[in-house]
């Protein structure tokens, strides 16, 4: 995949004028071929320089939040392996917060649409949605079209250094509150009362 990746990317990358076009059309293909958006981002670093690719990185993965948001609302069904994924990660009833979303967008390993999925369960309506997916896009988009070239060249304890403090602001930042279903609450047995003849 990583090969047909760089042969796309060849083709953007001699498309003149219509090279940003070209990448952001490539960052909405992305899911079609199983590329990394961290791999795009960087490529865009890499074509663009950093400011004019983290802008058309961001550009192009916020109009992929929106697309996932339409096939969400058009197609439930078939979201249903991104749903079995996040129950199997996080649980019924847990819900990840706006900060811990942007933190995670920043994790290489994690899931890109799995994350816009906990941000349509938390988010009021589609402009929300969107406003949101954008906010917790730029960190993606610019970190790694500016820094993604040395990322690659940082030492693995480095690397496991900068995850174990991602891991450690995530937990900071989760939703301080405990869901408890309706039916779960009253399906608790009760304590039985004795009386005292």
């Amino acid at each position: 995949m990583e090969a047909l990746g760089a042969n796309l990317l060849t083709y953007v990358e001699l498309g003149g004028l219509f090279a940003p076009v070209l990448f952001i059309c490539f960052h909405l293909l992305r899911p079609l071929f199983f590329i990394p958006v961290v791999f795009i981002c960087i490529s865009g670093g890499i074509f663009f320089g950093p400011f004019a690719g983290g802008l058309y990185s961001l550009i192009g993965i916020t109009l992929s939040s929106i697309l996932f948001y339409g096939i969400y609302t058009k197609m439930p069904n078939a979201m249903e392996r991104i749903f079995r994924i996040k129950q199997r990660l996080l649980g019924d009833n847990k819900e990840l917060t706006k900060s811990q979303i942007l933190l995670l967008r920043l994790v290489p390993f994690i899931h890109f649409h799995l994350l816009s999925l906990c941000l349509i369960e938390i988010s009021t309506s589609f402009r929300d949605y969107t406003r949101t997916s954008l906010l917790t896009n730029i960190p993606l988009a610019f970190i790694y079209t500016s820094i993604g070239g040395t990322f690659s060249t940082l030492s693995p304890y480095t690397i496991t250094g900068l995850m174990v403090i991602l891991l450690v602001f995530l937990y900071l930042l989760r939703r301080k509150e405990i869901i408890i279903k309706w039916q779960d609450f009253f399906s608790m047995e009760q304590p039985k009362h004795t009386s005292k003849a």
